[in-house]
């Protein structure tokens, strides 16, 4: 069925930490792509909702003067 030496080689490299070094590093890509797509995906729902509330911001009408009615018409 198996080679003894390709079966003594899968021990040994099961008990040096060879084979279990991938799947640990697949994990750790697996959890990085994650929370990178995450984080973009909060920002970009932050973003909006930052917009939305400015928007509905009224703009307080106590410091407006003449000048800042008519600047932009000069």
């Amino acid at each position: 069925m198996y080679d003894e030496a390709a079966v003594q080689l899968l021990i040994k490299a099961k008990y040096a930490g060879a084979m279990a070094d991938t799947s640990t590093y697949m994990n750790i890509v697996m959890q990085t792509g994650a929370v990178l797509i995450g984080g973009i995906v909060i920002w970009r729902l932050s973003a909006r909702y930052h917009k939305k509330k400015i928007k509905q911001r009224e703009r307080n009408s106590y410091f407006e003067t003449t000048y800042s009615r008519n600047w932009k018409r000069k």
